[in-house]
């Protein structure tokens, strides 16, 4: 389903926009979040009026893949892991195409914890959403957060697994584009966690 109305105020600088227009063509800001990256370095209080501007969308268009993924990219970043998962939820309903949608949704699962805490219908859901990213898109980023789940839950309580962390490691750096160290460190802030010694 579609968000209905044919425009929106810019989240960030109150301009009317088309609802599909990705760049506000005043402030050059996006106007519907898609990545994570575009709420990385977002201060909190413009954070804040892009989640609202969505809540606002939401309330006419309850189950906009668009806004639902938006809205819990913004409440990923906000640390919010259990409401960014129910919007990711939505968001991947019917959602075949972004690789990220299903990436971030698991990286929301651990709830800011180690998967070493998570319970293990946890993890299987973990394993399922990171599979469904690596179909849609084999990104290294995808392996490295794999390859993690498989060390922090599996190789530390002794299961056996396949792949191994070290498997799935390898993975990482086989995948085509190589995993930069950005990407592990953002990746385990995303978390909430400290990075593994052997990771």
């Amino acid at each position: 389903m579609s968000v209905s109305a044919i425009g929106i105020d810019c989240p960030s600088c109150g301009a009317a926009v088309g609802i599909r227009q990705d760049v506000c063509e005043f402030c050059e800001r996006p106007v519907i979040v898609s990545t994570f990256n575009s709420v990385r370095d977002m201060p909190l209080p413009m954070l804040n009026k892009y989640a609202g501007a969505y809540r606002q969308l939401l309330e006419q268009s309850p189950s906009d893949r668009g806004i639902n993924n938006a809205i819990a990219m913004c409440y990923l970043k906000l640390g919010l892991h259990y409401k960014a998962s129910e919007a990711f939820e939505k968001a991947m309903n019917g959602n075949f195409d972004s690789s990220e949608t299903f990436f971030y949704a698991a990286v929301c699962l651990l709830g800011g914890k180690k998967a070493f805490l998570a319970e293990r219908s946890i993890i299987n859901k973990v394993e399922e959403y990171i599979n469904a990213a690596l179909l849609i898109e084999p990104k290294g980023i995808y392996y490295y957060f794999l390859a993690y789940i498989k060390y922090d839950y599996f190789y530390r309580k002794y299961f056996n697994t396949s792949p191994t962390y070290l498997e799935a490691l390898r993975m990482s750096h086989d995948a085509g584009v190589a995993v930069s160290d950005f990407d592990i460190e953002q990746l385990y802030a995303i978390l909430c966690v400290s990075r593994p010694a052997a990771l």
